[in-house]
């Protein structure tokens, strides 16, 4: 065998057959990746009700949350009562069940917004870091505790709150167009006040939506920052932490 070239790899004298298998061995020694030895987990009862564990914490977090984002269709809801827009609702694609349109539209505007912000990424980050605060092998649970139950009530209301303060500008303004149309009905009875009052409640409607929806974004960034909020301190009852 001779041993007169380089290859490359720091070996030298890499010439032949033999020389080549040399060369691969000694390249192969030194890429070697070595990888920690986790334990074997057994196919046991434990293992199956880690699983069920870890669906079921993810199913609870994820309602939680979904039950908070549901601010902005409840907002929407308010509007729509006020606006006449709850005759006619849209079909949630997410749940197949209807929803306000109002509702729908400032709901997919949120997601939109979260989506703009990179607020997903902090969604991912939460799922990312719930092992620190649930640690993976903790078998049982505490879903029937008073602290949680209570937590989630308080969370609920707020949110809440958050739709109520999202949808005070217009329906407070529509309601003012509602009075001024009931001083119209009596001061003249022969004006037609529902064919009358229904377009005009929609056009003063749509106008404050347009006036106050910089307003309507920040109290929506106030809901996304309660949601991780949420989230954490979920987790952290969820672990015991």
């Amino acid at each position: 065998m001779e041993c007169d070239a380089d290859d490359g790899f720091g070996h030298e004298g890499c010439d032949g057959p033999e020389g080549n298998w040399a060369c691969y061995r000694g390249t192969a020694d030194n890429q070697r990746v070595y990888t920690i030895d986790a334990p074997v987990l057994e196919l046991d009862v434990t293992f199956y009700l880690l699983i069920m564990k870890e669906a079921l914490v993810g199913l609870f977090i994820g309602f939680a949350s979904y039950m908070i984002l549901s601010a902005v269709q409840i907002a929407g809801g308010l509007i729509d009562f006020q606006m006449g827009f709850s005759i006619a609702n849209v079909i949630d694609p997410q749940t197949g069940a209807q929803s306000p349109l109002m509702g729908q539209y400032l709901y997919t505007i949120a997601l939109l917004f979260l989506l703009s912000t990179n607020g997903h990424h902090l969604l991912l980050d939460g799922i990312f870091y719930s092992y620190q605060f649930i640690p993976i092998d903790q078998l049982f649970v505490p879903f029937g505790d008073h602290t949680l139950i209570e937590y989630l009530a308080k969370a609920f209301s707020k949110a809440f709150m958050i739709a109520f303060q999202m949808s005070i500008p217009v329906v407070g303004s529509i309601f003012l167009v509602d009075v001024t149309l009931g001083i119209l009905a009596r001061s003249v009875p022969q004006l037609n006040v529902f064919v009358v009052g229904i377009p005009v409640k929609i056009i003063a409607g749509l106008a404050v939506i347009i006036l106050v929806m910089g307003m309507m974004m920040k109290v929506v960034t106030q809901l996304f920052n309660f949601l991780l909020l949420t989230m954490r301190q979920l987790m952290q009852l969820i672990g015991g932490v």
